[in-house]
């Protein structure tokens, strides 16, 4: 007798917790199904569409546990741009292989192409699972991901920080993933808790201007000599340009330019101040060392909730998570209709803006410290000698 096959399908970048969802579903597969067949996508739709894939179940049980701690995703992913042919074809491929249900783990752009699977065969059974590390897929209170390079990010800034107010005669330019959405810049503020943090935050959310911006680099350096910049990649003017044009556009993939590397250099022409960029960019996508604890939990229970929901006859959904309660941190997953999700960016609330924008709110921090966890505290308070 032929077995039901799932297949597990990796879309967009990866993060330092995206294998930990595959390890729910393989594990939640042997525990509830131990007859189905998982197989991974090799590089994504791309090898869906070859018919070129990984047996899953055939994995030694004892060597699963390592995907829980192991980055990127080692079924592989991709950025294939698909047209509507395309979905038939995948659906065809599907088909012949006798697959009867599909998880796509991803992005706004992979929960795109889950719903229109979707359409293509009504009788496939497709989940979709959250990742991202900008947190702009809508609905959901926030994805997986996103908690661990929220917390290498501060832990950077915070690093960077002291190193720059040791020796004060620079600006530092610190460059923070996220083209639409300020969640990640956000997170940056975390670094002041434990320490010296940012000492400005500018998100993508709100208009740059130039002249603004070098005034408060200037009366940054006036009063301290230095200054902590974090700024994200796809700052925009008020006529929603980008800052710095993007270098290549592939689909919704774009490629920005370095902004803090251009920013480094206006503050150099423009003030005649010592200035440099620094830009954690894959590190602080897929980053192991600073993996955060509730983030690969969650991560895992969002594929585990994915493979029940597909067991369960259920289709064109996306695993959601939400909060109990807002005085004692709890996650609670639940389900939308992938229709609500489908390309819809959700931004950084002006809520979680101080008044006028500078700066980072309370409710914002308040917000985000579960998903990052406790930072160490084992720093030197610098204030102890003042």
């Amino acid at each position: 007798m032929a077995r039901d096959k799932l297949v597990v399908v990796h879309g967009g970048a990866p993060t330092a917790v995206l294998n930990a969802s595959l390890y729910g579903v393989i594990d939640e597969a042997r525990k509830l199904a131990p007859q189905l067949q998982v197989l991974g996508a090799r590089h994504g739709t791309g090898g869906l569409l070859k018919e070129d894939l990984y047996d899953l179940s055939a994995v030694d049980p004892l060597l699963l546990p390592r995907l829980l701690t192991t980055p990127g995703s080692v079924i592989g992913s991709s950025r294939t741009p698909l047209q509507g042919e395309d979905y038939a074809q995948l659906a065809q491929v599907l088909r012949r292989m006798g697959a009867k249900y599909v998880l796509f783990n991803g992005g706004n752009g992979t929960m795109d192409a889950c719903g229109k699977l979707r359409k293509a065969d009504p009788d496939l059974k497709v989940i979709g699972i959250p990742k991202t590390i900008d947190n702009d897929i809508a609905v959901t209170d926030h994805a997986p991901g996103f908690g661990s390079a929220a917390r290498y990010l501060a832990l950077a800034v915070r690093d960077i920080a002291e190193d720059v107010r040791s020796l004060p005669i620079h600006i530092s330019v610190v460059e923070a993933m996220g083209r639409n959405a300020g969640w990640l810049a956000a997170a940056a503020s975390l670094a002041g808790e434990e320490g010296i943090g940012a000492d400005l935050i500018i998100p993508p959310e709100l208009p740059f201007d130039e002249e603004r911006f070098l005034d408060q680099v200037q009366t940054l350096y006036r009063r301290q000599g230095c200054a902590t910049i974090v700024v994200s990649e796809g700052l925009k003017d008020d006529q929603g340009m980008p800052i710095v044009p993007p270098l290549l556009t592939i689909g919704r993939a774009v490629y920005y330019g370095d902004i803090s590397a251009h920013l480094a250099k206006l503050i150099i022409e423009r003030l005649n101040i010592k200035a440099r960029s620094e830009n954690p960019g894959i590190a602080g996508r897929a980053g192991s060392l600073q993996q955060s604890e509730s983030d690969r939990q969650e991560a895992e229970a969002c594929g585990r909730e994915a493979l029940r929901l597909a067991l369960a006859g259920k289709s064109g959904l996306m695993v959601t998570i939400s909060r109990a309660d807002q005085e004692t941190y709890r996650p609670v997953y639940g389900a939308t209709d992938i229709e609500s999700v489908m390309l819809h960016e959700s931004s950084l609330p002006t809520a979680f803006l101080k008044e006028g924008g500078d700066g980072i709110s309370d409710s914002y921090k308040a917000w985000c410290r579960p998903l990052v966890g406790p930072l160490p505290d084992q720093f030197f308070d610098r204030r102890i000698l003042d």
